[in-house]
């Protein structure tokens, strides 16, 4: 089934997915996105390098098998700042939810909230932090913070997070401004549902903007005393969420940071950086257990939330992934990836000898150099496929001011 919000057709499903592995799902969501929308998650900045690369890296790092271990039966449970979480799998932030599913972070959370993850929601989120929190009450929560240039917008979301229950704060510093993102341009994608924290403090609906639009309302400059600032102001911890290297690792750390997020925003900013997974493990000594570490970009499989964890990690987030299930199955959708990847995570424990997370963070890896390609863009018209037309992914004609980018019947 398919709802409308100004033409803009949403997925409504609520319905666990069938999946032999993660990937399955980016082709299968053609089926029920517009294409501006589509794009807007599958892809990357410039040539995609670094989109790609997140993934391919991974196979860098070897899992060394173990035997006679007289183990069985491995647990995936921990904890983590004070929270306790039936995985080590996180859902990270993405803006605008609502591209894929009427219920947007709403659904995800619920999602996230049945599998026993971490959800955390993104300043650009669709729906309010009060729906979510209410969504799941008492559930693990942390909220990523665009710093805008504004102090007074910047107030209103601390004390709107902190009144919602919400257990911390991402304070992204690596998307100062918008990667050269080819697939938006191309389809020409704006924002078509409403953003809360706009609507609530412009008055505005904050949609029909571009990302690149968005983002010139953030911050373009942020040092170490914004990170103190955010504290104070805040009273929540605060990860700083872009580190992927050991100079930004100690620059946080001295700033007072409760801990550190790798990331490269999943290779949506700048092209031709390193994998993430490929810094992590300087990024871990320089951390030095000091502050936990969070993890993401590229994962997809279980062995990668594995290899991760053993690199220095203490919990491993998913993106894309969780959208495509979200426009697909919903709230169930999401808990089903979650799922997918956690029973991944338990094979290679169990083949490893490794009962519990912490059994993972001590596993053996081995590594070796690697050569890596320099493909064009998946959206780069020698590369890219028709766009299927399906009765539920097209914007109503009828409807003039939908804004998605989608391609028409």
């Amino acid at each position: 089934m398919t709802a409308y919000y100004n033409g803009f057709p949403q997925s409504d499903r609520d319905e666990a997915i069938s999946m032999i592995n993660v990937d399955e799902l980016e082709e299968r969501a053609k089926e029920v996105m517009p294409e501006g929308a589509y794009y807007y998650i599958a892809s990357g900045s410039e040539n995609e390098w670094t989109w790609r690369n997140n993934t391919s890296a991974f196979n860098h790092f070897q899992i060394v098998p173990r035997a006679l271990t007289n183990m069985d039966n491995p647990q995936t449970d921990t904890e983590f700042m004070g929270m306790k979480l039936k995985t080590p799998i996180m859902i990270s932030p993405i803006a605008c939810h609502g591209i894929a599913h009427k219920d947007a972070e709403v659904a995800t959370q619920k999602g996230a909230a049945a599998a026993g993850a971490l959800f955390s929601s993104s300043t650009y989120g669709n729906k309010s932090v009060e729906e979510i929190a209410a969504a799941a009450p008492g559930a693990p929560r942390f909220f990523q913070l665009y710093l805008s240039k504004d102090w007074e917008f910047n107030k209103m979301v601390f004390d709107a997070i902190k009144k919602a229950g919400y257990n911390g704060i991402f304070l992204t510093v690596d998307a100062l401004v918008s990667g050269y993102r080819e697939a938006n341009l191309r389809t020409k994608f704006a924002y078509p549902v409403p953003l809360d924290f706009f609507t609530r403090y412009q008055g505005g609906k904050g949609e029909g903007q571009t990302v690149a639009q968005m983002y010139a309302s953030s911050a373009q400059k942020i040092g170490p005393d914004d990170v103190k600032r955010i504290k104070e102001m805040s009273g929540l911890p605060v990860f700083v969420k872009g580190v992927v290297c050991a100079e930004d690792a100690y620059l946080a750390m001295g700033a007072g940071a409760d801990g550190i997020y790798v990331t490269n925003h999943g290779g949506r900013e700048v092209d031709s950086g390193p994998a993430t997974i490929d810094m992590l493990p300087e990024i871990a000594k320089a951390v030095n257990h000091r502050v936990p570490i969070i993890f993401d970009s590229g994962v997809r499989r279980g062995s990668h939330v594995f290899k991760a964890l053993a690199l220095g990690a203490d919990l491993v987030g998913i993106g894309r992934p969780y959208l495509y299930a979200l426009a697909l199955g919903g709230a169930k959708g999401v808990e089903s990836v979650i799922k997918q990847l956690n029973d991944e995570l338990v094979i290679d424990m169990q083949l490893t000898g490794c009962k519990t997370i912490e059994d993972v963070k001590n596993a053996r890896l081995t590594h070796i150099d690697y050569t890596a390609d320099n493909l064009k863009s998946n959206t780069d018209p020698s590369r890219i496929k028709p766009y299927p037309v399906t009765k539920d992914n097209q914007i109503k004609e009828d409807d003039s001011d939908a804004v998605s980018g989608a391609s028409q019947a």
